[in-house]
């Protein structure tokens, strides 16, 4: 150990889990300029000095690392109604809510909410028109469901739109009639457009100011890495975006992923968006090739249950996969794919196999979700040193969806975690916030009980033989989620390393799995700064 400094802090007393697999535990840190000088036990350490401060016993993990996150739509539906568990268990419920609102802001301001899940409500149905219309009926309303993909409008909504009885659906989407052919206020896909297009749009300030009042909620969840898979060109650039959230006081580090179909109209990118070194930064382009489970648009085999034969919906092809790859190794960042059926992973997998990466240090490809991999797929993956990023709530939070989709012994088969790690294949966890049917969906702590437990919020097995346990899960959303979305330096509690870490007010590496959602962090810290206290 070298010499003290001016400005040396000597965190000591803790129970510290580093997620570094040569040193996993330690009780004391030397943090210098805002990085680990040196790590250890208290008794190695007597003759360091520098402020000192007392951990008090307590549990401290690195910051988490949320490698699939929404946060601009996070930070938006901290604005809107959360339709889901606690707060909304019936359409009952969500005319209340929605008849609250109206009544503050009046008639000529929309009425927003996020999250419902026809599965959870008591009336087991999705709510219509002629629901929200007895809430507010000279108000805009519209509610987004849980997935993100289907959205339910009003009557003054539709009008707005222009959406009337003769109005086709349009390519790509469809709204939803009743038996004398009235649209119904469901719209589903690219049918949701034609009424978001009528809100007002939120200007490039609005949103940025938006994500840094974000950034202390992240910090109370012990979030200190962030990625934003939806990242547009235009109408508003995100790089710029975030950019000035950063001004504003966003603080996570964070990592964009650009939307291949904006990427390809706007090809160009400097080598300074892409430095991982700035605090945000751009890491790779994205593409779609299927739904999701819950909306039977993923693209399966075996179909889903249900009346007709459906195996959901193939939304991308091997030209297109190839051309965003192409720009990727061009540009040296990662190709991400959001892929939850047995087909849609299938199709990644063999458009590129045998082929060489181009990243040297970690995963060129990431496939997004990875619901429903088969053995085959898992096998090739780990040959091809493809990344995985699932998210543990899904199964926990959305449990309906899944058991109605695709009935009790699938949904066990589904995110098989164990089996990937078995294989060799690299896993990052993270919350894919908001697109789940749960009242705090970026919550690490709810993610990881899932991931430990295998059990759904309402005690349904959703397959005991992938669990994972509690240090694992832990790394998958710290030096995994790091080795997946490369920010430097971060992950794990090592020398060299930046001091992000967190102190919880329970151990969770001792308390029972089934109460980890109910841990709190009382302390952030990035760069070795204390940016959060409960």
């Amino acid at each position: 150990m070298s010499m003290n400094q001016k400005g040396d802090v000597v965190f000591f007393n803790g129970q510290i889990f580093t997620s570094n697999p040569e040193q996993p535990y330690a009780s004391t840190m030397l943090v210098r300029e805002g990085r680990i000088a040196w790590i250890g036990e208290q008794a190695e350490a007597e003759n360091v000095e520098g402020e000192r401060v007392d951990l008090k016993g307590r549990r401290v993990l690195p910051g988490f690392i949320d490698a699939h996150l929404h946060p601009l739509y996070l930070a938006d539906a901290e604005k809107q109604i959360a339709c889901t568990f606690p707060l909304v268990n019936s359409i009952e419920d969500i005319v209340a809510e929605v008849r609250k609102q109206r009544d503050i802001h009046g008639a000529d301001a929309w009425v927003r909410g996020w999250g419902y899940d026809e599965g959870k409500m008591t009336e087991g149905r999705a709510p219509t028109r002629w629901d929200l219309d007895k809430a507010a009926p000279d108000a805009p309303v519209i509610i987004t469901r849980t997935c993100g993909h289907i959205a339910v409008a009003s009557s003054r909504a539709l009008e707005l739109a222009g959406i009337t009885k003769d109005t086709p659906s349009p390519a790509g989407g469809k709204i939803d009639r009743d038996a004398n052919g009235e649209p119904t206020g469901v719209l589903r896909e690219s049918a949701k457009d034609l009424v978001q297009k009528m809100m007002p749009a939120q200007t490039l300030d609005e949103n940025a100011a938006m994500l840094a009042e974000l950034s202390p909620k992240l910090f109370a969840h012990g979030i200190t890495g962030i990625t934003d898979l939806m990242g547009r060109t235009e109408p508003i650039n995100y790089l710029d975006m975030y950019n000035a959230a950063a001004e504003k006081g966003l603080k996570q580090r964070t990592v964009l992923y650009y939307l291949w179909e904006d990427l390809e109209k706007n090809p160009q990118m400097t080598t300074e968006e892409k430095c991982a070194t700035n605090q945000i930064h751009i890491g790779g382009v994205k593409l779609f090739a299927d739904g999701s489970v819950s909306g039977q648009t993923a693209w399966v085999d075996p179909p889903f249950l249900g009346e007709e034969e459906n195996d959901g919906i193939s939304t991308t092809s091997e030209k297109e996969l190839l051309d965003a790859a192409e720009f990727a190794e061009r540009h040296q960042i990662q190709l991400v794919v959001h892929a939850m059926g047995e087909q849609a992973i299938d199709q990644i997998i063999n458009t590129f196999y045998g082929q060489k990466g181009w990243i040297a240090d970690a995963p060129s490809i990431r496939i997004e979700h990875a619901a429903m991999p088969t053995k085959l797929a898992i096998q090739r993956a780990a040959e091809m040193g493809v990344g995985f990023v699932p998210q543990p709530i899904f199964l926990f939070a959305e449990i309906e969806s899944y058991l109605n989709n695709l009935g009790a012994e699938r949904t066990k088969t589904t995110y098989p975690v164990k089996t990937m790690l078995e294989a060799g294949i690299k896993v990052a966890f993270s919350s894919d916030a908001p697109a789940t049917a749960w009242a705090d969906p970026v919550n690490p702590f709810v993610g990881l009980k899932a991931a430990v437990t295998r059990t759904a919020y309402n005690g349904t097995d959703t397959g005991q033989d992938q669990r994972v346990d509690v240090a694992t899960a832990i790394e998958l959303y710290t030096r995994a989620a790091q080795e997946i979305t490369r920010i430097p330096d971060v992950g794990q509690l090592k020398p060299g390393y930046h001091a992000d870490f967190i102190v919880l007010d329970q151990d969770i590496l001792a308390i029972a799995p089934e109460t980890i959602d109910q841990i709190t962090v009382e302390e952030t810290y990035m760069g070795g700064q204390l940016v959060y206290k409960k």
